[in-house]
């Protein structure tokens, strides 16, 4: 049975040092408790301690890694049912289908749209993360030379899909190194499944007829020394997986329901038959809570809004995204370039360098650091006035890339220019737009 807050209090070392992101230590063994927190928090907890807050601290859904290195997908971790709870931890992980009855042009196309459909948007590089490797041709080394095919031709994870242990078993020695999902262990073949996850250390992939025989797979596989697994409860429907996902999220986190407190794996490619209808299918469950969505094909018309919804729901709420302070160099500028002045609100820099991209008048993109807010709601929360601008203008050394003396300010800060040309008395001030769109046109007319 979980520990109460006042029982984990007990064991926290009690200094109330506030380097957990809490005030004291009874708030920080509070949030342990509620599955809010994680131990690792705690910089002074002892090893005694530990041992002891382990099962309380772990996260009420178990944190799954797949594959290793900069590429391995972390999915699971998730502590609330809703975004503005918290956030969300981990965003789904987005997989292709490559099967073994493919011929090989097919399976090149595939792997080529893995690696080329990526996109950059507000500073991030959105893209896929998995290749699903089915056998559906029943032969052994034909999936083993698929398996080593995309283990050589992409850097992504990698999913082996069989319900025959000694088909997995030749997968998983292909691409062992690169630590595979092994899909899927079941009540037919669970002993042979897990026996392979624990030797290859492995994650596997538990599917079930229902819920609760889904529950008494992952009991037996935790009995038999697999602990990182992810869950399927084999419904096909979208309207039951939608129910199963939410049933499976409320009894691990709000009845600390152990044997479902696991990421899920959703096979959308499964659910429609066209593209479309799959796209829309796996949307759902991008908010509605898979863990991995399986799609049968990658296009770049559906991939697109995926990647970006996705990007949407699992920022968190409460830090808006941000650009690291600095000066950018936008389109090649020179020493007699013009100097803009901005947030690092995301938004506000790829909007302002986007149009003085479409300008075509190279500049030098000044940006502070105001915590992620915009240009309005900083300068009102004292972020971005005349003394913070100015000692970014000092400290960068804009003043040593360029001849002139003239910093373009954004026009909804115009209050703040007078202030500026005291705080900088070398530079001459110059109010520029209020709204982004029309930077083009005030660029074409600079002059240094």
């Amino acid at each position: 049975m979980p520990l109460t807050g006042i029982e984990i209090f007990k064991l926290l070392p009690k200094t109330n040092c506030g380097e957990c992101g809490v005030p004291t230590c009874l708030a920080f063994a509070m949030s342990l408790a509620a599955g809010k927190a994680e131990l690792a928090a705690c910089p002074y907890v002892s090893e005694e301690a530990k041992s002891k807050l382990e099962e309380a601290s772990a996260p009420p859904i178990r944190p799954v890694t797949i594959g290793v290195g900069d590429r391995a997908l972390k999915v699971g971790g998730e502590t609330v049912m809703f975004r503005h709870e918290k956030r969300f931890e981990n965003q789904p992980g987005l997989a292709i289908i490559i099967s073994d009855a493919m011929d090989d042009t097919e399976v090149d196309r595939r792997l080529a749209s893995f690696k080329e459909l990526q996109y950059q948007r507000v500073g991030l590089t959105l893209r896929p993360d998995l290749v699903a490797v089915k056998c559906d041709s029943g032969d052994a080394g034909r999936f083993e030379a698929l398996v080593a095919r995309v283990k050589q031709g992409c850097d992504g994870n990698i999913i082996l899909m069989s319900g025959d242990p000694a088909v997995l078993a030749v997968g998983v020695k292909a691409c062992a190194d690169r630590k595979p999902l092994l899909y899927a262990a079941t009540r037919d073949n669970i002993d042979q499944v897990a026996a392979l996850a624990k030797e290859y250390s492995c994650p596997v992939a538990a599917k079930a007829a229902s819920l609760e025989e889904l529950a008494e797979l992952t009991t037996s596989l935790n009995q038999a020394g697999v602990k990182d697994i992810v869950i399927d409860s084999g419904a096909r429907r979208p309207r039951q997986v939608l129910e199963d996902q939410v049933i499976i999220r409320r009894a691990a986190l709000e009845k600390k329901y152990r044997p479902l407190g696991y990421p899920t794996i959703i096979l959308a490619n499964e659910m429609a038959d066209n593209p479309m209808k799959e796209a829309l299918i796996a949307a759902t469950f991008v908010a509605k809570y898979g863990g991995i969505i399986v799609l049968s094909d990658f296009q770049g018309e559906s991939l697109f809004p995926l990647l970006v919804l996705r990007m949407n729901i699992f920022t968190d709420p409460q830090r808006p995204l941000a650009t690291t302070e600095g000066i950018y160099d936008v389109s090649g500028p020179d020493e007699n370039s013009p100097v803009l002045v901005t947030s690092n609100f995301s938004l506000t820099y790829f909007i302002v360098s986007g149009e003085i991209e479409n300008s075509r008048v190279p500049a030098y993109l000044l940006v502070k650091d105001t915590e992620g807010l915009s240009v309005m709601t900083a300068w009102a929360a004292g972020k971005f006035g005349a003394d913070t601008i100015a000692l970014l203008v000092k400290k960068s050394g804009i003043g040593d890339r360029v001849k002139h003396r003239k910093l373009i300010v954004p026009g909804y800060i115009a209050i703040e220019s007078g202030g500026l040309e005291e705080e900088l008395p070398d530079w001459e001030i110059l109010v520029g737009p209020r709204e982004g769109a029309h930077i083009p046109a005030y660029l074409k007319a600079w002059k240094p």
